[in-house]
């Protein structure tokens, strides 16, 4: 008794062209896997959905490869029954035997993907003491990167060579070992290059997922690590996408390389009479009113003196380098306020000593200049008001010479 592939070859003879009704038996027999596919996965999904969330991932991520599966499987029974000849038989097996390979190269990627999920799904990045969190994600997720293109690479050779034109090309490449395998040799360079700094960076890890780091003068985060280039994500929402072999063959700042804590440095331009033994009172007092301290540095030192002014240095610690730059930002700005309302002489001012020319002597005035008639200099000296504006707030004339007798 005929089967239904065989009736429905019959039938497609009848209606269709000479010589395609076999290939639209292999058609039919791939869209009634597609359907079949639709409906079983839909009840699979069903169950496995609240049985875990391990097993849901999977169920998730095998839908497509379970699809190929079916494919693969309806071309390898209908093309007994197909009718093809012996050309159309190599072809559809030779399809077939490369949707195989396909197939194992997406499974071993789905596997890598859970396996990766499973070892990093108990690691929080979003924990404010993220340090061994940070270098066991990188580290898994560089890896997988990693191995996601050397299972593309040796699922796409293996695809290749089931072809016989392109096996032999490739033999007769590589054996050359001419001038065509120096060129693409050197095409391949900048993706080995970053093939092997991810690996590189997978285990010396120079950088870590959520870094502060300084390249090319921006201040930002490691946001991603992918398996050619590295996202940092600039303090101003920029993004900054980088070779990661830069991160291996140049110098970058990485603030958060073995720990997250970090000191900040708040500077002031202030006047000579500036008290500084008070200003270290203050500086006690502020960090003790802010919970963005961590308790461990605070100090305030004069590191450099000038013709007009000298230069004031706090150094304030906190635990990571967001909340470093808002207690900077805050002890700046509350000192300068006292400073304004309690000891304006402390901002900077500008001196200055003006000499007025003699007058000339007048017709009864002596000829040297000391009679009445001469009026010696006045010595002023003037201060700049706290705003270092250079407006004189101050003048003190000098006292005059009692002229000389007559």
């Amino acid at each position: 008794m005929p089967g239904p592939l065989t009736i429905f070859r019959d039938a497609a003879e009848r209606v269709l062209p000479a010589g395609t009704a076999p290939w639209a038996v292999l058609l039919g027999a791939v869209i009634l896997a597609w359907l079949l596919h639709a409906v079983i996965w839909r009840w699979v999904a069903r169950l496995a959905e609240g049985r875990g969330a391990l097993r849901w991932q999977i169920v998730r991520r095998m839908r497509r490869p379970v699809r190929l599966i079916l494919v693969v499987a309806a071309l390898g029974l209908a093309v007994d029954a197909s009718g093809l000849g012996a050309e159309g038989f190599r072809i559809v097996e030779q399809i077939a035997f490369a949707l195989l390979i396909v197939l194992g190269g997406w499974v071993a990627v789905v596997m890598l993907d859970v396996t990766v999920d499973r070892i990093t799904r108990d690691f929080r990045l979003e924990d404010e003491d993220n340090l061994a969190a940070r270098k066991h994600v990188t580290q898994a997720r560089v890896l997988r990167q990693s191995a996601r293109i050397l299972i593309v690479l040796l699922t796409a050779g293996l695809v290749l060579s089931t072809f016989e034109s392109v096996r032999s090309y490739g033999v007769s490449l590589f054996a050359s070992a001419g001038a065509a395998g120096l060129v693409l040799g050197f095409a391949a360079r900048p993706v080995l290059a970053n093939l092997i700094a991810g690996i590189q960076i997978a285990f010396t890890q120079p950088i870590r997922l959520d870094d502060v780091v300084i390249v090319e003068n921006e201040w930002g985060w490691i946001e991603e690590i992918n398996a050619t280039y590295v996202v940092v994500r600039i303090w101003d929402l920029r993004r900054m996408v980088v070779p990661l072999s830069y991160f291996i063959e140049k110098p970058f700042q990485n603030w958060t390389r073995d720990s997250a804590a970090i000191i900040g440095t708040v500077l002031w331009h202030l006047d000579y009479a500036a008290p500084v033994k008070a200003m270290r009172g203050k500086l006690d007092e502020f960090v003790h009113d802010t919970p963005l301290w961590d308790g461990k540095v605070a100090n305030i030192q004069v590191v450099e003196t000038g013709a007009e002014t000298i230069q004031v240095r706090a150094l304030v610690s906190a635990r990571n380098a967001p909340r470093a730059w808002d207690l900077r930002c805050e002890i700046r700005e509350r000192m300068l306020e006292w400073l304004s309302a309690e000891h304006p002489e402390a901002l900077p001012r500008t001196r200055a000593e003006l000499e007025r020319a003699p007058r000339r002597a007048s017709a009864g005035g002596g000829a040297d200049g000391d009679g009445p008639g001469m009026a010696p200099a006045d010595e002023v000296e003037i201060a700049a008001g706290g705003d270092g504006s250079g407006v004189p707030h101050a003048a003190r004339p000098a006292p005059r010479r009692a002229p000389g007798p007559r």
